[in-house]
């Protein structure tokens, strides 16, 4: 019998130090709070610079996250080692983790990858086999999106190891009154 390996496709990535004014929850002492059911969900929520990206973010606070889940926020960028994409991504996550924190009291992780953004979303929720994958609309209409295609049109169709939620811009639901 001979042994065939995979392929499997490396990439690069850097983990974010988010700020420090956090507190860091020590591991709970009592063994009954270690047991599967307190453990709490990883959340991964895929983020940019754009308004849509935020909005995403906090609906998933508002309706998703608990006290105990943990939030994995990932930016997926063309270079990790371009310092200043690398600086302005931490700057974002800063912000966000702060944010969460403030919001719903949720631990964050923050993860910074090189690469096209679907194939990174996806290789995440691999990874981590997460709860959910959040992740906002660009705001293209639908003939721009079947014709250049979409990051969460690439998610839902070939991430199998989480659900995906893709939460609608802001302006979506609301109506032009002429």
């Amino acid at each position: 019998m001979e042994v065939v390996s995979e392929e499997v496709e490396e990439y690069s990535w850097r983990e974010v130090i988010l700020p420090s004014l956090i507190p860091v929850v020590p591991p709970p002492e009592l063994e009954r709070e270690t047991g599967e059911r307190r453990r709490g969900r990883d959340i991964l929520v895929a983020v940019d610079h754009g308004p849509n990206s935020r909005h995403a973010f906090h609906w998933a606070l508002a309706h998703l996250c608990r006290l105990a889940d943990t939030l994995h926020l990932l930016h997926a960028v063309s270079s990790v080692h371009n310092e200043v994409v690398y600086e302005s991504s931490r700057e974002l996550m800063d912000k966000l983790a702060v944010d969460a924190f403030q919001i719903t009291l949720v631990k964050t992780v923050a993860r910074i990858v090189e690469g096209d953004a679907g194939k990174a979303i996806c290789r995440e929720a691999e990874r981590l086999k997460p709860a959910a994958v959040v992740m906002g609309t660009r705001g293209r209409g639908i003939f721009q999106s079947v014709l250049q295609g979409s990051v969460s049109e690439y998610c839902f169709h070939n991430c199998k190891s989480a659900p995906i939620i893709i939460v609608p811009g802001k302006d979506a639901g609301e109506s032009s009154v002429i």
